[in-house]
C-alpha cells in the first residue's frame, strides 16, 4: 500500500484490508453468539458505515435484518458540532433489539444525539458496534458494546470513511500524514 493523495491531503497506508476482514469475522462471531434467537435490527448510520454495515451484517450466521439514517456531523476534517437527520428510519422498534452501526465513534456526539430517538421507542435493548473508537476524542458518554479498532485521535480515511467526499472507496485504512 502507498501513500494517496486526497483533495490536499496525503495519507498514509494504516490497518489493510486482511486485518479489518480478521477484525470483522471476530466481531461477527460475537453477535452471532450474543444474539442467537433474537432476530436484532441493525441500523447502520449513513454514510460511512455502508461498507462496514455490509460486510458485518455479511457474516450474521443469526436471523437479523437492516436498515439505515442519515446522521451528519463532520465537514472537511473535523466535526461541525450540530447533529443532522437527513434521511429518517420508518421501522417499529419496540421490543426489538437495536444494533446501532457508526463507522467510527471520536466525540460521540452523533450518537448523543441519536440514542434518546431510539429509546423513546422503547426497544428491547440497544448495542453499539462500531469498526473505529477514538478514546482520547470522547467528549460524549457514549460506549461502543463491539469494537473492531481502537485508533489515536487522528483523521482517517478508507473502508468508507472519507475526506470531503473522497477516499470511501478504498478498500484499507489510511492516515493523515503529519
Amino acid at each position: 500500500m502507498a501513500d494517496v493523495l486526497i483533495h490536499d491531503k496525503v495519507f498514509t497506508p494504516f490497518i489493510s484490508r486482511e486485518i479489518i476482514r480478521q477484525r470483522i469475522l471476530s466481531l461477527a462471531g460475537k453477535i452471532n453468539h450474543d444474539y442467537a434467537g433474537k432476530n436484532p435490527l441493525m441500523i447502520g448510520i449513513l454514510n460511512g458505515s455502508f461498507i462496514f454495515a455490509a460486510d458485518l451484517f455479511r457474516e450474521l450466521a443469526i436471523e437479523s435484518e437492516i436498515s439505515f439514517i442519515k446522521l451528519a456531523s463532520y465537514k472537511g476534517t473535523s466535526t461541525t458540532g450540530h447533529v443532522v437527520t437527513a434521511i429518517g428510519m420508518e421501522e417499529n422498534l419496540h421490543g426489538r433489539h437495536i444494533i446501532i452501526v457508526e463507522d467510527i465513534v471520536d466525540t460521540g456526539k452523533t450518537l448523543s444525539a441519536f440514542l434518546p430517538e431510539i429509546h423513546q421507542r422503547q426497544p428491547a435493548s440497544v448495542k453499539i458496534a462500531t469498526f473505529l473508537t477514538k478514546p482520547d476524542a470522547l467528549k460524549f458518554d457514549v460506549k461502543a458494546d463491539y469494537c473492531c479498532f481502537e485508533i489515536e485521535n487522528k483523521f482517517v480515511v478508507g473502508y468508507g470513511l472519507d475526506y470531503d467526499g473522497l477516499g470511501r472507496n478504498f478498500p484499507d485504512l489510511y492516515i493523515l500524514k503529519s
